[in-house]
């Protein structure tokens, strides 16, 4: 039966392709690569790699075990680093996912000021769309996700951390003197960046279009609220966007007021439910949620 060491060795290989480029990520020599390698060929009863002109080819039997020996590197890399952060003393790991939107700004500054009292404590963050909230909660890819969607039919609990609002973005050069809110018959006949296939947000723009009867001149249709806004500072046209993407993609010559009528949505944190937040998690979602109520 092959061991974790062979596991590594045959993923460090796949990876950089030569037993060269293996031994000096691993910071062995290469005659130990090779013999663990030719070993673990042994007992599989199958090679793995063919040898060509600049390095090694794995084999179609390769291919297909790469995948499962992937999750387990992963694995064992996590409680490498879980030993380490024990060894330095953290105190614990945070591992939060959240909407590319709260990534920009909301997630890193709640981060640096927890840190600022939770000087031992590690984070993983990740960005995440909501299409894959329940996929990476299921695989433990992260134990909490900041999203403005509870997914129906799925295991998971949610706490409300704020109410989040959708505004329009535009240069000031393309709407030199404008009110205090801008009401959807006013954007009509200016270029239009549309996010309305963005999950959740977007269905819900698009039931107020449809409800008021509005239709605007859309010229880009963007995924993300991040790229929206950065055809907006590009000149290309007007967007709606979420509140926290409009505050962190301000910059000269741009600016941004909320709809008439108001468009808001919640904003929760999800978790399994066999899976609540431990006590770092509730404290850092506690000062997520005031930063939320500040923008």
């Amino acid at each position: 039966m092959i061991s974790l060491r062979h596991i590594e060795v045959f993923h460090a290989v796949y990876s950089n392709g030569s037993v060269s480029g293996a031994a000096r990520s691993l910071n062995v020599s290469q005659p130990s690569v090779t013999k663990v390698l030719k070993h673990a060929e042994m007992l599989l009863g199958f090679p793995l790699f063919e040898r060509a002109k600049g390095g090694l080819v794995p084999t179609e039997d390769a291919h297909t075990l790469f995948a499962d020996v992937a999750e387990i590197q992963d694995r064992v890399y996590a409680l490498r680093q879980a030993s380490k952060n024990l060894r330095q003393g953290r105190t614990g790991m945070l591992r939060i996912s959240a909407l590319p939107s709260l990534s920009l700004n909301v997630l890193p500054a709640t981060a640096a000021r927890f840190l600022a009292t939770h000087q031992g404590v590690g984070f993983d963050l990740q960005t995440v769309h909501h299409e894959d909230m329940v996929r990476k909660l299921y695989e433990r890819e992260t134990d909490v996700v900041i999203g403005y969607e509870v997914p129906p039919d799925a295991p998971v609990s949610h706490r409300w951390l704020g109410e989040a609002e959708l505004v329009v973005l535009f240069r000031d050069e393309d709407m030199p003197d404008p009110p205090a809110r801008i009401a959807f018959e006013e954007l009509k006949g200016r270029p239009f960046i549309s996010p309305i296939r963005s999950g959740p947000v977007g269905r819900l723009l698009l039931g107020e279009l449809q409800r008021l009867d509005v239709h605007l001149d859309e010229v880009v249709s963007a995924r993300t609220f991040y790229i929206a806004s950065a055809l907006v500072q590009a000149g290309v046209g007007m967007a709606i966007v979420d509140n926290f993407t409009a505050h962190a993609a301000l910059a000269p010559g741009l600016s941004y007021r909320p709809l008439q009528p108001s468009l808001v949505f919640d904003v929760h944190a999800i978790h399994l439910q066999n899976r609540p937040p431990s006590g770092l998690a509730t404290a850092f979602l506690k000062l997520m949620g005031d930063a939320i109520e500040s923008l």
